[in-house]
């Protein structure tokens, strides 16, 4: 089995595992990685509801803030009620498809421009694996309804914009990207 088709795997069996007829209004991806290291990728997979959003009304600055920026998703949203990446099949499947792509470099090596390789190959997984979802149907199976998958990286989140716009069908993501989107 290859990575991709792990984070898949996993990413299907979290969205299935979702509570039915709870509100929920986004499917969440927290890209992340231990200690900021992109060869030890890992996948929070969560989601938010209308509850939620309407709790963080309170504290937000606009509706938008609100329902959208992930510093007022729930815990099931920001840590997620999943992880996949850090599991041991998945950091050996990782590591051997990075060799195979030369992006693999040990601690005592230059990672000379792989470090960032590493991470947009991951952002293409956690990509690919959020419209997988939206292929397969898992998603409409599981909640009834279509719902955009929210890819955000805390510590790039700029990139949340670009990874959410690629991961989902326009029409889904009309409201997410009614802000401002960074260039």
């Amino acid at each position: 089995m290859a990575f991709q088709e792990h984070v898949e795997r996993a990413a299907r069996e979290a969205v299935a595992a979702f509570p039915a007829d709870s509100g929920i209004y986004a499917v969440t991806f927290r890209v992340d990685s231990v200690d900021q290291d992109p060869r030890f990728p890992y996948l929070a997979i969560g989601y938010t509801t209308e509850a939620d959003a309407s709790t963080s009304q309170q504290e937000a600055s606009d509706a938008w803030e609100a329902r959208w920026s992930y510093a007022f998703f729930p815990k099931t949203g920001l840590d997620g009620v999943t992880t996949v990446g850090c599991d041991p099949d998945a950091t050996e499947l990782h590591r051997q498809e990075a060799k195979s792509r030369g992006l693999w470099y040990e601690d005592d090596e230059e990672p000379d421009g792989r470090h960032e390789k590493l991470v947009e190959w991951f952002y293409d997984v956690c990509v690919a694996a959020a419209r997988h979802l939206h292929d397969s149907g898992r998603i409409i199976q599981t909640l009834g309804r279509p719902v955009p998958v929210i890819l955000y990286d805390m510590f790039a989140p700029d990139a949340m914009f670009r990874l959410t716009s690629q991961a989902n069908p326009a029409e889904l993501v009309a409201e997410f990207l009614s802000e401002d989107v960074p260039e």
